[in-house]
């Protein structure tokens, strides 16, 4: 039956069928059946995608492509070839994304293969009938040019479910609209603001809601009633979809309007506030809103929208309820707020200011902060200190447990690196748990010296009024006993040796010996032709119901209990080579492959920040499988796990499987090995062995002398330590030439 299809380039053509450039110049010469060019030009030829895919199916070729890529491509090509014959046809598959999200996979495909008119009348009653379901939703019309891009988009939701769809969508979108300043706060970040809401808040709005990801967040503790505005209307739409399809059983109500210029909800009061708005906006209205009745707290200056979109907060909030806003550092101590400040200092709004580790949210060189602010109830308490934590010394953790890597390296160790990676459970823990444990009593809050201090609002309401967490928390290492802080010194300095040590020795064995006058050259195949031939299995995490391609029959897939797997296991431990330290919360709604030992593990997002790739061992088995991850199952008849780990993971191979401009996603079929005999192979896989065993001790000593040298400044800037006489003078003697004077 006639169908309308993209047409594709020779390297769209080598994406999808996981091969080289080259083989796709070979498969055109050797093969008369090949699609002919169907567009294009002589040197830039263009293939109809659906004849190309008939063929490639034919020859036992699965396409290499998530189906979220195939969207992405879609909506490429489309936007390429001019768009849509239809109106709203953007909207309309935002809305789709809610109807397909609610039918079975078996219904899904049996639309994606009707005939392209009966699929476009198909779409169009189902967006029509989400639109019904989605406040503010407006009806749409879809066209004949929307049938490849409504196909991708059904097996998108169908294959990876209707988040995975929504985000390509509103990516494409957000492009298209040239809109800056527009990106999701990450989950864990998300999660933190909403456990730093007390109790258990039934109303929850998000007067920057981007994504929703706070709403999300706000709706897996409990939160029945959810509000959203953003000035994008893409994302107004987004969230709504997304937040009706997590959080099925809650009221959502996102409109599209500026927060702060045409409040939505102007009457509306809701138990917790959580936002993450823009920064640095000067042309936030401060001249038409200069006499508010929102500014309770004094009018802001031009250049600190941050503190009317903190004020815009306050007004929404019922007596007693809760706000937390992310917020930059500046807001803390630019002199043009301080009156501000001042005035939610004096009135006891604000409770707390808590600094993140720099990378913890865009912009990534920025340490931001969480501002927690409670609107005053009639007759409440007064409020007589402000808590500041200081988390920023949480950048870089090394949760390594026996066996990987060594002995675990315990204490905070700081990172200033925009590529620090985050330990978002210590990060977690101390924000939290300080803020509990100031909450349930803040007058005999003791704190915990240089990471958590709470300060009274007399000595907060100088000519500054700095609010900046690391200056405030800085005075309590004046608390530190100095027995404790010598002995915990003594520690570390014993750990940093042992770790030395176990470095010389990792790095003083040979694994290697030169090739000889040219590099060493081999056959190779892709991980896809691996995959057919039974060589190996990839598995991944999908949407529950949902049986990857890749997955064949499913061998090795559990449905996810929290209660038997330890954890799961994430691309960041596999960069900081930890043991599983994910929540298996963070995979609703999925179905995750369990860890054995042997698996080897790809991380799906590229950077040369770490290894990219582990074999499982004794730590990692029982884990389940994270969302950006690759599980590769390896016949070990055929196959060396450590062999294979190390080539899938080399710098160029990854490189060469990569798609992608700013974030890179290594498509897994794509990737290469060598065919060697197995006895080989091991012997290549005992050298990957040792690499990464050289690299783990690297990493280990060095965050211990990193621990090690910030304990001892520390120590003697903060009086617990004095410099030995000893060291001091025979320092002072090696440090002369010699021809100083004696």
């Amino acid at each position: 039956m006639p169908q309308s299809s993209a047409q594709v380039t020779a390297a769209e053509i080598s994406r999808i069928a996981g091969v080289t450039r080259a083989t796709v110049s070979n498969w055109r010469r050797r093969h008369e059946d090949f699609p002919t060019p169907s567009g294009g030009t002589d040197s830039s030829p263009l293939y109809d995608l659906e004849a190309v895919r008939a063929w490639l199916a034919a020859r036992g070729h699965v396409s290499a492509a998530t189906p979220a890529e195939e969207l992405r491509t879609t909506l490429r090509l489309r936007a390429q070839s001019g768009g849509s014959d239809g109106s709203g046809a953007s909207e309309g598959l935002l809305l789709l994304v809610l109807a397909a999200a609610g039918r079975s996979p078996e219904e899904l495909a049996a639309v994606m293969e009707s005939p392209d008119a009966d699929l476009v009348a198909q779409a169009q009653r189902d967006a029509t009938t989400a639109a019904d379901a989605v406040p503010g939703a407006v009806p749409v019309r879809f066209g004949a040019g929307d049938a490849a891009v409504l196909r991708a988009l059904y097996a998108c939701v169908r294959d990876e479910g209707g988040q995975a769809a929504l985000g390509v969508l509103a990516e494409r979108e957000l492009e298209d609209s040239a809109a800056s300043g527009a990106y999701l706060t990450p989950a864990p970040l998300a999660d933190l603001i909403a456990r730093l809401i007390p109790g258990s808040a039934s109303s929850v709005l998000d007067p920057a809601c981007g994504g929703g990801t706070l709403l999300a967040a706000a709706a897996r503790r409990g939160a029945r009633a959810l509000y959203g505005q953003d000035n994008l209307p893409v994302q107004a739409l987004r969230t709504a979809v997304s937040l009706t399809l997590t959080a099925p059983e809650a009221e959502v109500t996102v409109r599209a309007a500026d927060s702060l210029r045409a409040d939505a909800f102007p009457d509306l009061l809701v138990d917790a506030v959580l936002c993450n708005p823009p920064y640095g906006v000067r042309d936030w209205g401060h001249d038409e809103l200069a006499y508010d009745p929102r500014w309770a707290y004094g009018v802001p200056p031009r250049a600190e929208s941050e503190l009317a979109w903190v004020q815009h907060a306050l007004a929404h909030l019922a007596p007693g309820g809760y706000a937390a806003l992310l917020l930059p550092p500046a807001t803390a101590g630019r002199a043009s707020g301080r009156r501000v400040r001042a005035e939610l200092v004096r009135s006891g709004v604000l409770r707390a200011v808590i600094a993140l580790p720099v990378g913890a949210s865009v912009p990534l060189h920025v340490g931001l902060q969480v501002w927690v602010l409670q609107r005053p109830e009639p007759g409440g308490p007064a409020r007589k200190s402000v808590l500041f934590v200081d988390t920023a010394a949480d950048a870089v953790t090394d949760t390594t447990a026996g066996g990987r890597g060594g002995a675990a390296v315990t204490g905070r160790t700081r990172s200033g690196g925009r590529s620090a990676s985050l330990d978002w459970e210590a990060i977690t823990a101390h924000a939290v748990g300080a803020w509990q444990a100031y909450t349930r009593n803040p007058d005999a809050f003791e704190g915990e010296p240089g990471v958590a201090h709470a300060v009274g609002v007399v000595d907060l309401l100088d000519d500054v009024v700095d609010l900046t967490p690391a200056r405030l928390v800085r005075a309590s290492r004046a608390e530190v006993d100095p027995a404790e802080l010598s002995a915990e010194v003594e520690a570390a300095r014993r750990g940093l040796v042992g770790a030395a040590r176990s470095l010389e020795r990792a790095a003083g064995r040979e694994r290697w010996s030169a090739a000889g006058a040219s590099p060493r050259e081999w056959r190779t195949a892709t991980v896809s032709d691996l995959a057919r031939g039974g060589a190996l299995t990839l598995l991944r995490t999908v949407p529950e119901g949902v049986r990857s391609r890749a997955d064949g029959d499913g061998s090795g897939r559990r449905g996810m209990r929290p209660e038997t797997a330890r954890a799961v296991l994430t691309g960041s431990d596999i960069m900081r080579g930890s043991i599983p330290t994910g929540d298996p919360a963070e995979l609703p709604g999925h179905t995750a492959p369990v860890i054995a030992v042997g698996d080897v593990l790809i991380r799906a997002i590229a950077s040369a920040d770490g290894p990219m790739s582990r074999v499982a061992g004794e730590e990692e088995a029982g884990a389940l499988l994270g969302l950006h991850v690759h599980l590769f199952r390896p016949d070990p008849k055929r196959l060396d796990a450590w062999f294979l780990a190390g080539f899938l993971g080399a710098e160029e191979n990854i490189a060469g499987a990569s798609t992608g401009s700013t974030v890179l996603t290594v498509s897994p079929g794509r990737l290469r090995v060598p065919l060697l005999p197995l006895e080989e192979q091991r012997r290549y896989g005992e050298a990957f062995r040792h690499v990464h065993a050289l690299r783990a001790e690297a990493r280990r000593a060095t965050l211990l002398a990193e621990e090690t040298a910030r304990l001892l400044a520390g120590g003697l800037t903060g009086g617990q330590l004095l410099p030995a006489r000893e060291a001091a003078k025979g320092d002072a003697v090696r440090g002369r030439g010699d021809d100083s004077p004696h």
